[in-house]
């Protein structure tokens, strides 16, 4: 099919889609049965009727066809974690999207009514009539225009410009408000990034709500006005002042509305934190009610080391967040005193547990050894990934690189397996050929006659600390000896991106579910938070402002033909160019993975209903709970 006729079908798909919804709607029972919880502000006047809450066109959800059931009004729900910037898991898990990811991990329009894509570079979003923000002021075209004209590409709240997904070869799009429900951004290229990014579990925040903005923006307040609530609120200048108010991924601030389904009334510090129902909520069930069912979610702060204990003892109604598979046992043993469910979902992580080889370390000695894949590849087959398998994860992980998982469309076995066999001898001699000797403590010397001692840095809790010990042991017997070293995470990232760690410890490739139409990103220099090459991604981040310029070759390429898909214009170009990025990351073993489709504990209050029995537990594409649809979980009774 060529790029056109795909995107001609893809136009149909969507608007096809959208007279399903108004058809659904049609036919469906006309209920109109307002949430109790919202009955008195709606008999008082306080709030308008249901009917007119919600859009002209609700996006309907077909409970049957996804084998789950409707369900009834009312409950809280109550979960628990460890810092009051974990408020932003409820924009994870709420996952109220532009457009999102289903179960199936195809992009639908979700706020949106219907979207259009021409040839891979014209996008035209369609809002569905009638829909509000949580406040109830109308969500229009306007949300977007301010978005883009006076917050992405005013100089003084974004001095760095427009972010790189909304760039094609830094160009930036003309945006066009087409009428009050529609919106066009064109590029020059394709932009394939640009629908994932908008359905991401941190999303591109291309509109806003502008009519509570605008109070906080030199644009529209006189300033005396704005001087005066600058110094009100204690910060350095409106810019600041505009940044916090409008943050949405970590909802801060109450007084931000909001699309999501549940909306934060508690300002922080806070030990717990309360989401309450939006009233103004854009998707129903088949039957006309409006979600979600639940009415609010209690949030409460606790240590991350006495989670899995407390949650053990009933204190959580859905928890997964800060527990591990070795959690498995005491909570299974606790369960029926306590009232609720293990499910084991599979983690979707590329790997548990992945080592990330500086290679921007200051250090000029073991910066040329990480550059050399021979080392590289070295300490990732002096791994026995079975034995860790079988001492952590009781034989049911799968010992592997650190490559997308086999559920993925991507997976093959050459990228699984590369260099991921156990073959101590294969290391040593590696080692040996590189001309790293022996002494007679049988730690190797480093080419400056130094013993080769490797700092590992980690930020990650238990598991990660006993795993390394593990690889410690294995890395000990082929003359590298390790010091692990944990810190906090913050302190961990501007370690590694100064060139001061040698090796960091984190899970895994993120998009170990990829599809041909996620981005690669992962797997190229793009970014100072990436440990394996944090200046290279630097450098890429700011168009070459900082950082260092990307100077080895396989990585030189990689980033080519991450530039290239970013401009591609049909999936199958998408494929080929993820192949060839996945066939070059793990034979060049940028980073050394060591087991993956770890079994993650979720634990389910017995009444909670429709949390799936089985379910990837990821950040992307999946957005943990998110692509599951909380608002579609309800208590029966009993709660």
């Amino acid at each position: 099919m060529t790029a056109s006729g795909f995107f001609r079908r893809a136009r149909f798909s969507v608007c096809f889609a959208g007279l399903l919804v108004a058809s659904a709607l049609v036919g469906a029972p006309a209920l109109a049965q307002e949430p109790p919880s919202l009955k008195q502000a709606v008999e008082s006047g306080a709030l308008p009727p249901m009917a007119e809450r919600l859009p002209e066109t609700p996006r309907v959800i077909d409970l049957a066809a996804l084998g789950r059931s409707e369900g009834r009004y009312g409950g809280t729900l109550t979960m628990l974690m460890a810092q009051s910037k974990d408020i932003r898991m409820m924009t994870i898990y709420g996952y109220a999207r532009l457009v999102g990811f289903d179960e199936k991990l195809e992009l639908v329009p979700d706020i949106l009514e219907s979207f259009e894509v021409e040839e891979g570079r014209i996008f035209t979003l369609k809002l569905r009539p009638g829909h509000r923000w949580s406040d109830g002021a109308p969500f229009t075209a306007e949300d977007f225009r301010y978005a883009w004209q006076d917050v992405e590409t005013d100089e003084d709240l974004s001095r760095a410009g427009p972010s790189q997904v909304m760039l094609v070869d830094g160009e930036p799009p003309a945006f066009e408000v087409i009428d009050q429900h529609t919106v066009r951004y064109t590029w020059s290229k394709p932009n394939p990034q640009f629908l994932p990014s908008l359905a991401g579990g941190s999303p591109n925040y291309i509109a806003v709500p502008a009519h509570y903005l605008k109070q906080f923006h030199q644009k529209y307040v006189d300033k005396a006005e704005l001087d005066a609530k600058v110094a009100d609120a204690g910060v350095r200048d409106w810019v600041a002042l505009h940044t916090i108010r409008a943050r949405a991924y970590r909802p801060e601030n109450p007084d931000l509305p909001s699309l999501e389904p549940w909306v934060n009334i508690t300002p922080p510090p806070a030990e717990r934190f309360i989401f309450k129902r939006n009233p103004y909520y854009h998707r129903v069930d088949k039957s006309g009610r409006q979600l979600p069912y639940i009415d609010e979610i209690f949030m409460g702060i606790s240590s991350a080391d006495i989670i899995p204990a407390k949650t053990g003892s009933g204190d959580s109604d859905l928890q997964a967040r800060y527990l591990r598979f070795d959690n498995y046992t005491f909570l299974k043993q606790a369960s029926q005193t306590h009232g609720y469910e293990v499910k084991l979902w599979r983690d979707g992580d590329g790997s548990q547990v992945a080592y990330l080889p500086n290679l921007n370390v200051n250090d000029a000695v073991w910066r040329d050894l990480f550059r050399d894949v021979r080392f590289r590849r070295a300490l990732s087959v002096a791994i026995h990934r079975e034995e860790i398998n079988q001492q952590f994860y009781f034989g049911l992980a799968h010992p592997a690189a650190n490559t997308v998982l086999d559920t993925s469309p991507l997976f093959r076995p050459e990228y699984d397996q590369a260099w991921a066999q156990y073959d101590p001898d294969l290391a040593n001699r590696l080692l040996d050929e590189i001309g790293l000797e022996r002494g007679v403590d049988g730690i190797r010397r480093l080419p400056d006659g130094r013993r080769a001692e490797l700092i590992v840095e980690l930020a990650g809790g238990t598991e990660e600390s006993d795993v390394t010990q593990l690889v410690g042991e294995y890395w000990g017997k082929i003359g590298i000896k390790i010091f692990p070293r944990a810190m906090q995470l913050d302190n961990l990232r501007r370690r590694f991106l100064s060139g001061d760690t040698q090796m960091s410890v984190w899970s895994g490739l993120n998009v170990g579910l990829a599809t041909a139409d996620v981005p690669p990103e992962e797997l190229a220099p793009v970014s100072s938070v990436q440990g394996n090459w944090p200046q290279w991604g630097q450098y890429v981040e700011t168009g070459g402002k900082a950082g260092e310029m990307v100077d080895e070759p396989n990585a030189l390429r990689l980033h080519q033909l991450f530039q290239s898909w970013r401009v591609s214009s049909t999936t199958e170009e998408r494929r080929a160019i993820w192949h060839e990025m996945l066939g070059i990351y793990t034979d060049q073993v940028y980073t050394i993975g060591t087991v993956n489709g770890v079994l993650q504990p979720v634990v389910v209050r017995n009444t909670l209903q429709n949390v799936p029995d089985k379910g990837i537990y990821a950040f992307a594409p999946v957005a943990y709970f998110g692509v599951y649809m909380p608002d579609t979980f309800w208590f029966s009774a009993g709660d």
